[in-house]
This record gives C-alpha cells, sequence and structure tokens, in this order.
C-alpha cells in the first residue's frame, strides 16, 4: 500500500506506498491486542501434562519418555504464561514504513509531516463546509453507488492527518464542480466505523480516494488540492482531448493550466487525434488539447514551417517549452509527457509528495541545503536535471523546514544543516548513495550517471559498535552485523526492533529470557538490532519485530524468519528445527536444579495470586 511519519521515535518519516502503498509520510492507529488463537490452548494443555504427569514420574524409577529433555527442563523452568502470548501482527503500530519517496506503492495512511495521533482536537482546524460531499455508511453505500453513475469516495480516519489537511480541499472540490453541474458526487466513509467497507475495497491507508464509474472503482493518483481533484474529474468525464479553434480559447490554456499539451495537426479527427487520445487516456493529470489553426499553434511556440502532425508540451517554470521528436504513437507521446511534465526540480512539500511517488521514475537524486543556501546549488541541479529527463528525478528538500526537511533527513541519517546531495533507488531495495566532493555541474552529472550505471557503493545507518558487548543479547549495528550475524561458524536469531514499537517492548522480556538459557551454547547468538537507527542488506525487516535466522555455514542464502507464537518455548523449537550445528542446554547439576526447582515452585506460588503472567 508508501506512504513520512514524524513520530518522535519513528524511524520512518515519509508514508509510502506500507510495504508500500507507499514512500508513504503515517499517522499510527492504536495498537490492537492479538487474539487468542487455538494454538494457545493447546500449547496449554502441553505445558500442563507434565505437571499433571509429576507425581507418577517421582515414583517411576525410568525417566521421561518426552525425548527432548531439553525442552522439558525448559517448560518446566521457563513458566507458564496465561496471558496471550505474543505474536506476529498486522498492526500498523509494529509496521516498517517504506519510504514515500518514492515509490507508486506508499501507504498513505502514515501522517506524512506531522506528529499526528489525532488526539489533540484544538489542532483540527477551522471547521469546513462540507455542504456538497456525501457521508456514507455500509446502510447507504450501495444505494448511493446504484444512483450516481460517477462517484468519487475519500476512506478517511478522523485522527489522520492527511484527512484533515485534505478536507477543505475535498470539500471545495465538490462545491466547484456541483457549481459548474459535473455530474458526479463526492463522499467519504469513515473507515474507522465502517471497517466492512474498508475491507471490502482494500483500504491500507488513509486517505484513500477512489473513483468509481458505474460501481467499478479505480485509485485516484493526482495531487490531494481542489484544483487537481477538479482537474482530474473533468478530465475523466470529458473528452479525452480538446479542441482549440480560437485565440481566446488558446490564451485561457496558456495563463490556466500549469501544464499541457498541445497537437497542432491537419484534421482535428482521424488516425493522428485518435493517437493523440489514447496517449491522453494514459495521463491522468494532463490536459491534452489539439488545433489545425496557425495562430494557436503560434501562441504555444509551435514552428508553422515543421511538419505536421507535431506536439509541444507547455510548462508554468523556467524550462517553459519542451518539442516532441518521436514517433507519433500513443506510447511515444505519453512516455514523452511523462518524462517531462514534472519540474526539472521538485521541492517536496505534502502538496506535491503524491506526485513524487505515483511518479513512475523510481531513481531519485536529492538535495538538501537550508533555503538561505538553497540558491547557490538549485541552478547545478536543475542544468544537470535536464540531462536525465524520464531517467532520473531530482527531488529538493529545504532542510531547515521542520515539518519537512526534518523527518526526510532523519530518514537518511543526515544530521546539521550542511548541504548533501544524496542518490535513492526507491522501496523496492531502498538503497542510498551519499555524494561527496565539492558540487559543481561536472560533478553532480558524473555522480548521476554513475548512478544509473549502478557504479555506486551504498551506504547504510549504523550506530556506533558498542566498547561491550557481553550481555546474553548481543547488540549488533549495522557496521556489526558483518562480523556478527553473518560469522559462518555461528547460527544466530537477530530481532530487528523499534524502540517505539509496543510488541517489540512486549517480547524484550521474553527474548531475554530466552537468551539466558541459552547463555554458554557456543555455536549460538541471540541478537537484536534498533531497526530505526541501524541498516543492513541482509537484515530488512517487513515489520517491527522482525525475527530472521542465520544457520551457520548458510549465510549466503535468505535469513529464515521466524513466525510463531513469541513464546520462549516456541523460539526454542524454531532453534532446534534450523540450527545447523545442534545444541544442547547448559543446565545446573540435578542437586542444584532441585534446590531450584523447589524455591522457585514456593515462590512461584507467592508470586502467582499477585502476577499470574510469565514471558511465555
Amino acid at each position: 500500500m508508501e506512504s513520512w511519519q514524524v513520530q518522535p521515535a519513528d524511524p520512518f518519516p515519509f508514508p509510502l506506498p506500507l510495504p508500500t502503498r507507499s514512500p508513504t509520510l503515517l499517522a499510527r492507529r492504536p495498537a490492537m491486542a492479538a487474539m487468542p488463537t487455538p494454538r494457545s490452548f493447546l500449547l496449554l494443555l502441553l505445558l500442563a501434562t507434565p505437571f499433571l504427569l509429576l507425581p507418577l514420574a517421582a515414583s517411576a524409577a525410568v525417566p521421561t519418555s518426552n525425548p527432548d529433555i531439553d525442552l522439558e527442563y525448559l517448560i518446566k523452568n521457563a513458566g507458564l504464561d496465561d496471558s496471550t502470548p505474543s505474536t506476529p501482527t498486522d498492526d500498523p503500530e509494529d509496521s516498517a514504513p517504506d519510504f514515500p519517496g518514492l515509490d507508486a506503492d506508499y501507504d498513505e495512511d502514515e501522517d506524512l509531516f506531522g506528529d499526528d495521533d489525532g488526539s489533540d482536537e484544538s489542532s483540527q482546524g477551522p471547521e469546513v463546509d462540507e455542504a456538497h460531499v456525501l457521508l456514507l455508511t455500509a446502510a447507504n453505500f450501495t444505494a448511493v453507488l446504484a444512483a450516481r453513475r460517477h462517484v468519487m469516495v475519500e476512506f478517511y480516519a478522523p485522527w489522520c492527518g492527511h484527512c484533515r489537511a485534505l478536507a477543505p480541499h475535498y470539500a471545495a472540490a465538490a462545491a466547484a464542480l456541483a457549481e459548474q453541474g459535473v455530474d458526479v458526487a463526492l463522499a467519504k466513509v469513515d473507515a474507522t466505523e465502517e471497517h466492512d467497507l474498508a475491507q471490502a475495497h482494500d483500504v491500507q491507508g488513509y486517505p484513500t480516494l477512489l473513483f468509481f464509474i458505474d460501481g467499478v472503482p479505480r485509485d485516484y493518483s493526482g495531487e490531494r488540492t481542489k484544483d487537481a481533484i477538479v482537474a482530474w474529474i473533468s478530465k475523466k468525464l470529458g473528452p479525452a482531448v480538446q479542441n482549440l479553434t480560437a485565440v481566446d480559447e488558446a490564451e485561457k490554456v496558456v495563463t490556466g493550466d500549469d501544464v499541457a499539451v498541445l497537437a497542432f495537426l491537419d484534421h482535428l479527427s482521424g488516425a493522428h487525434s485518435d493517437e493523440l487520445a489514447a496517449a491522453s487516456r494514459l495521463e491522468d493529470t494532463i490536459s491534452f488539447y489539439q488545433t489545425t489553426s496557425p495562430d494557436v499553434a503560434k501562441l504555444f511556440h509551435i514552428d508553422l514551417e515543421a511538419k505536421r502532425p507535431s506536439v509541444v508540451l507547455l510548462k508554468k517554470e523556467e524550462e517553459k517549452l519542451t518539442v516532441f521528436d518521436g514517433e507519433f504513437r500513443a506510447s511515444a507521446i505519453a512516455e514523452f509527457v511523462s518524462a517531462n511534465k514534472i519540474p526539472l526540480i521538485t521541492t517536496l512539500t505534502q502538496e506535491t509528495a503524491p506526485a513524487i511517488f505515483d511518479n513512475p521514475i523510481k531513481k531519485q537524486i536529492l538535495l538538501f541545503a537550508v533555503a538561505k543556501e538553497s540558491s547557490k546549488f538549485l541552478p547545478i541541479i536543475k542544468e544537470t536535471a535536464k540531462s536525465f529527463k524520464g531517467k532520473l528525478l531530482f527531488v529538493f528538500v529545504e532542510r531547515d523546514n521542520e515539518e519537512v526537511g526534518e523527518p526526510v533527513a532523519n530518514y537518511f541519517g543526515i544530521t546539521g544543516h550542511e548541504t548533501t546531495v544524496l542518490a535513492y533507488t526507491g522501496n523496492e531495495d531502498a538503497k542510498k548513495f551519499f555524494f561527496s566532493g565539492e558540487i559543481s555541474l561536472d560533478t553532480i552529472k558524473e555522480f548521476a550517471q554513475d548512478f544509473l550505471e549502478d557504479k555506486l557503493t551504498p551506504s547504510y545507518k549504523s550506530d556506533p559498535v558498542p566498547e561491550s558487548n557481553d550481555e546474553d543479547v548481543k547488540v549488533v549495528v549495522g557496521k556489526s552485523l558483518d562480523q556478527i550475524v553473518l560469522d559462518e561458524s555461528k547460527d544466530v536469531l537477530l530481532e530487528v526492533y523499534a524502540p517505539w514499537c509496543g510488541h517489540c517492548q512486549s517480547l524484550e522480556p521474553i527474548y531475554n529470557k530466552l537468551a539466558k538459557y541459552l547463555r554458554g551454547i557456543d555455536s549460538l547468538v541471540i541478537a537484536k538490532m534498533d531497526g530505526t537507527n541501524n541498516e543492513h542488506p541482509r537484515a530488512k525487516p517487513d515489520g517491527f519485530p522482525t525475527i530472521l535466522f542465520y544457520p551457520a555455514g548458510k549465510k549466503s542464502f535468505e535469513p529464515i524468519t521466524f513466525e510463531g507464537d513469541r513464546t520462549v518455548v516456541e523460539m526454542y523449537k524454531f532453534l532446534k528445527k534450523h540450527a545447523a550445528i545442534p545444541f544442547k542446554l547448559k543446565r545446573p547439576d540435578s542437586s542444584a536444579a532441585q534446590t531450584d526447582d523447589s524455591s522457585s515452585t514456593a515462590e512461584g506460588e507467592k508470586s502467582s495470586s499477585s502476577n499470574p503472567k510469565d514471558e511465555l
């Protein structure tokens, strides 16, 4: 599904398309406790059995029939948790947000630029006039879609900062379309109340905008502004290509449209017009026009001596005119428009984020600079961008903008306000490459070209390597992962966690207890890594916590993901199954064990009345 979360401890500032939609920028839903499962009751029975048989075992002269003595010992000594075990979950609190930037699949349910949990009612801004916006529920949803051929529906959450930012634009768009008499209804659904509706339409984040034509939905991929919504809907319901026959009509387009495509044709119908219309349908956000008038063509700076058909793209920016020189085919025209419709360099804001995230161009060059220094470097980046149109996306991040620059810089591990240039591959592999050296036209061009040709070495975040690492759970950072986790002589279990993650906090005592029981086994390492401050290409979390196992002698293979109940017993059984080097628990001698058993039993009876729960 993105989208940049600006939670105080959130590692990922973008919303992004969740793995995402979904270089997201995500306000998190409240955490949901895991529901008890049949497996929990089965585990209860399994754990209770040794105690039920204990009198028989004590009177018998033969050892227990349990083939795994270590497991029996672990079950007896680790304790029994009457609560629901810490289990994997899809709770957004624990999702590992993907870099929104540059992925068409970013998750939009997180707040890209604001630390917003929805608890501050005063931050919701002035009241919005939503007289032209329909409120849909399960009771009227089907009836409204049946009655209206064209309906745009926003699935929102009241606590979502993006939804509140969209509200005035959405209401204004509804009013404008109603005033123009456009046959469309704009509606909204509170997805936190209408769970079944949201699930039926595969809502993965907030806000999600769907446009229904005869009940069939398609994603809205434009910007979240009144003008963008109106233009997008108008194009969907209007002709694919509009005719311009008079100069005064053309002047309105030149002054009014941010981006426009004009074809200078011999005829307003026929094969060339059909190709232009087909290209228009591939571009949701750009208006296409055609003309046979030399006066109109001249207004669009078309060379009247040029051979028809000819196509130009006009923008309201420094590079105002771009001439199409390819074969007059729909796919070629659409590709030309896609590569040239965006500015040479896009300033990242909440409004421009969708245009960046949904762009088919995934590879990006980002310039981080404070506002007062940007004028020195923006001309260099813009000039460089001219040589890479359609290949790279160039983005400017205002470093001293707390709403945008700070969270994005934090995500990339950028500290201080020094001007920084980096290349980013997008969400699929999320590699970043820092430019070093003097920023000049030649050096940035070379950097961009090397990026395209995969000649750069990626950079990964890392905390400092700890001076001491003597605890049962070894601390791994980005710089030490090769030495600890990828050591071929060790079986390694690695938890990738986030400090702010509630499930990680619940797992910590359980994980520590597992490590305590497995201490002293030289072939086995129990480790953890803070996934918000450390990165490594061999340890990519799918969410927090992610528990990965790296068998000895097989470190070139992908790690095995632990997906069972997060209990000492289940993780122990997982390790016994997958460990490349067999191991046995190092238990105290029998006399000590008996003393420990009797004391722990008495202590357990004493404490059970006040707190019956244990890590298992």
